[in-house]
């Protein structure tokens, strides 16, 4: 494809509620110990926001210091993407809200529901939308509030989950910079895997939904992650392809913060070192379509990442979803 522009990450931004929930807290409320959740996880803590904060609440901290680290006015944002399986309700969009709320009276906004790969997703649309001339400016949010759907009584994914938003504030560049490659991919014939069952068309709420948790995260762990660790490797391998690039290329890789077995995993077959990695699932959790943008986002102000430098992002997701993108930062 022939494209008129690039499309560059020129700012990013992050929020985590403030309440941390330790793993020694989770002792207290189910059958679980801190040294069963880090071996199997690698999770330590995670942030739980409070029951007046919705995803809207937190996608709008972080978009608001994403457009500031990119020194761009909110009248200047043509398009708001919110990637979340968590929306504030079923309409309208969260990314509405957020318009509102940041003042952002020329974006178009909606949301997308693509899983834990949905800030990729994002990703993936708004490449498209800059490289074809139409916008300038996009937001890309991810956030969740995964806390309000879990099931504190499962220990098997209670563990796992927190709250959080990232943003990227993408824009116009020189075609051979920002986003190098990108794909993304799906196969639904493992919808069953990771999924909210109640709450949509097919399974409204009502009290027997509720007395059975049908309102809430199930998930087939032992499936999700011999799937993971191959179709994330093989979309990784790919994009790179796609650029001309190998891993050695690569100054960060930042993959989907799910579970350390399954980075280590990924890690394993690509062959990314110790020093390209960038984690902090120890600190979050999974925070879904969060995990990638918040981790950037810390990458980004810690002074790990420098002009020039490549990285490589890949997701994983309910769908089940997959993406995963080669970018040159131009910051």
């Amino acid at each position: 494809m022939n494209c008129k522009y690039g499309a560059a990450i020129t700012g990013t931004g992050s929020f985590v509620p403030e309440k941390i929930m330790t793993n020694f807290d989770l002792e207290k409320i189910v059958d679980t110990s801190d040294e069963w959740i880090v071996t199997r996880t690698g999770i330590s803590q995670r942030r739980i926001a409070d029951e007046n904060t919705a995803t809207s609440d937190i996608a709008t901290v972080a978009a608001a210091q994403a457009m500031e680290d990119a020194g761009v006015d909110a009248k200047d944002i043509d398009l708001i993407l919110v990637a979340t399986v968590t929306p504030d309700m079923a309409f309208p969009s969260t990314a509405c809200v957020v318009q509102k709320n940041l003042q952002a009276v020329n974006a178009a906004a909606y949301d997308l529901g693509a899983g834990c790969s949905g800030f990729i997703y994002g990703l993936a649309t708004a490449n498209s939308f800059i490289a074809s001339g139409m916008y300038k400016n996009i937001l890309v949010i991810g956030a969740e509030t995964l806390s309000k759907i879990i099931n504190w009584e499962d220990r098997n994914t209670c563990v796992l989950f927190g709250d959080g938003a990232g943003a990227a504030v993408v824009s116009r560049c020189e075609p051979s910079e920002g986003i190098l490659s990108v794909k993304i991919g799906s196969n639904g014939t493992f919808d069953r895997l990771i999924t909210q069952p109640a709450g949509g068309s097919r399974m409204p709420v009502n009290c027997e939904v509720i007395q059975q948790k049908l309102n809430t995260i199930h998930m087939e762990g032992s499936e999700v992650f011999k799937l993971a660790i191959r179709t994330m490797a093989s979309v990784s391998e790919q994009v790179l392809g796609d650029a001309g690039l190998k891993v050695d290329d690569m100054k960060l890789v930042i993959p989907h913060q799910a579970n350390k077995r399954i980075i280590d995993g990924i890690f394993n077959r690509l062959k990314v070192t110790s020093e390209q990695s960038y984690l902090n699932l120890d600190k979050y959790g999974n925070t879904s379509a969060a995990s990638i943008p918040l981790a950037l986002d810390e990458a980004a102000k810690n002074g790990v990442l420098n002009k020039g430098d490549n990285i490589l992002l890949v997701a994983f997701g309910s769908g089940l979803t997959w993406g995963a993108t080669t970018v040159k930062w131009v910051k």
